[in-house]
């Protein structure tokens, strides 16, 4: 036979869309084609594909190869279609049985000694070989990841030989089938360490029961940081559709940990971060930080620190949870449901209102400072609160605070009713929901619309401070948001107004 037909999978965003090998054998002086619009790193699969039929004792053709990448319009990039390659030369060539190629999929990097190498994301590649109802031969490095798709039928292999001995009937790999490790709760700091700072400690437990974005200010040493990292341990833990995604999009970095399953992720970039590094680029479009805290947590330190432009790249991913990466050849689309939470100080120096350091900074310093953060930017933060400085004898006399796992069983009860309700978290409804779940009772509507005339709320805000009301009303057992309920979440919003 001179020509096989070998299936494998690209990677387009979160996307595996199935390519087809074309492996054709024609008389004539041997030379070695790959068409199929291949970058540098699939052309060289030319030599390590050859090395690898010689090593591993198979006769590499002296005829002319051509082999076709299929579609042609999709670009190709990386190793991982060596293998799917060399099985096609060996079955076009007869030295391995072709009849057995047509259930499954072939996925790997190949060395010169035959043997195979990880590649970056097969999960979303065994995640769409299940839907295809095929099997999938790949790396046995990559195995434990790939079996996080339970309905994949994964066939880990450590190098050709083996893959060819499966193949040709002699030796067969066998199925792994790996149950994902529970989530492991304890990972996250216990907010039991933080002493003091009740209301910022109730903030967070608010974000947490809603999904809403915080944002912290005070001085320089006041918990602002502690208290973020605490907020992952307060948080339900992922349900499998949300951890199988959050596992994706770290796979197609390549630094996902089977370890990490069901963990809500905690990212904190620097703020010298570009727009690319936070949303995601490239001339072939990679994921950014905003995808990688999909399902869990951006924590932005030093918000005004931050490239204004970097800042505002923010702002559409934070309504529509998702984040598209165009370029001239490619556009790919990446999740970004994350949940912002923000920490920044008064002023330059830090210490603007601080009970007992002098601040430094003139009143024009202070306002290019602030102003750094555009108008609709804020707008989109739902919960702003002081973390103010407190004295030795405050501290030394706090009794220590209430601990994560109490929290978060306050939170996950408020999670419960929200997806018994409406499906998602109270942040995540959609305008054209807010009215129907969030309606407050008629003191708390009379209530949000003189808050409405007298600070001059947008409508955006009119929005948030509903979905903040009913995060209350939730945690407080309540079947609708009442006063004290609209009250507390117009708090929230008049401090960021009023900072």
């Amino acid at each position: 036979m001179s020509l096989a037909l070998v299936r494998t999978r690209a990677l387009d965003g979160l996307d595996a869309p199935e390519v087809t090998v074309e492996v054709h054998l024609a008389n004539g002086l041997p030379a070695f084609n790959l068409v199929g619009l291949p970058d540098t790193e699939v052309r060289e699969a030319r030599d390590r594909v050859r090395a690898a039929i010689l090593t591993s004792q198979f006769e590499f053709p002296q005829r002319r190869i051509t082999v076709n990448l299929a579609p042609a319009d999709l670009p190709k990039e990386g190793g991982r279609f060596d293998l799917a390659i060399a099985v096609g030369i060996l079955a076009a060539s007869g030295q391995i049985d072709a009849a057995r190629l047509n259930d499954t999929e072939f996925c790997g990097e190949l060395s010169l000694t035959g043997g195979l190498r990880a590649v970056r994301g097969v999960l979303a590649v065994a995640l769409a070989a299940a839907r295809a109802g095929r099997g999938l031969i790949l790396a046995a490095e990559n195995g434990a990841e790939a079996a996080l798709a339970r309905e994949a039928k994964v066939l880990p292999a450590t190098s050709l030989l083996a893959v060819c001995a499966h193949l040709n009937g002699h030796e067969a790999l066998h199925r792994l089938d790996a149950a994902p490790p529970p989530a492991d709760a304890q990972a996250a700091p216990d907010l039991a360490d933080v002493r003091g700072q009740l209301q910022a400690r109730r903030a967070l437990e608010v974000a947490a029961a809603g999904g809403h974005s915080l944002l912290m200010f005070g001085p320089p040493g006041t918990g602002k940081s502690m208290l973020a990292q605490r907020l992952p341990g307060l948080l339900p833990p992922m349900d499998e559709s949300e951890a199988l995604e959050s596992a994706a999009v770290f796979s197609l970095e390549g630094r996902f940990d089977p370890a990490a399953w069901g963990r809500r992720p905690f990212r904190a970039p620097h703020h010298s971060a570009s727009a690319a590094a936070l949303v995601g680029g490239g001339a072939l479009p990679r994921p950014g930080e905003i995808s990688l805290a999909n399902h869990g947590i951006l924590f932005l330190d030093e918000l005004p620190e931050f490239d204004r432009r970097v800042l505002e790249s923010l702002r559409e991913p934070l309504e529509s949870g998702i984040v598209t990466v165009s370029r001239a050849r490619r556009r790919a689309e990446f999740p970004a449901r994350f949940q912002l939470v923000a920490a920044m100080n008064p002023c330059p120096c830090g210490y603007a209102g601080h009970p007992t350091r002098a601040c430094h900074c003139t009143p024009d310093q202070v306002a290019r400072y602030r102003g750094r953060l555009s108008g609709p930017l804020m707008d989109r933060i739902d919960l702003t609160v002081e973390v103010p400085a407190l004295a030795h004898e405050e501290l030394a006399a706090a009794a220590p605070g209430e601990a994560s796992l109490a929290v978060r069983t306050r939170v996950s009860q408020a999670r419960a009713l929200q997806r018994e309700r409406q499906g998602v978290p109270n942040a995540r409804l959609e305008p054209g929901r807010v009215a129907a779940m969030c309606a407050p009772d008629a003191a708390g509507a009379d209530l949000l619309k003189q808050a409405m005339d007298r600070l001059n709320l947008s409508a955006r805000a009119y929005h948030r401070v509903l979905r903040v009301a009913r995060t209350l009303a939730d945690l407080a057992g309540a079947e609708r948001p009442g006063r004290v309920h609209v009250a507390e979440a117009i708090q929230y919003r008049r401090s960021l107004d009023g900072r």
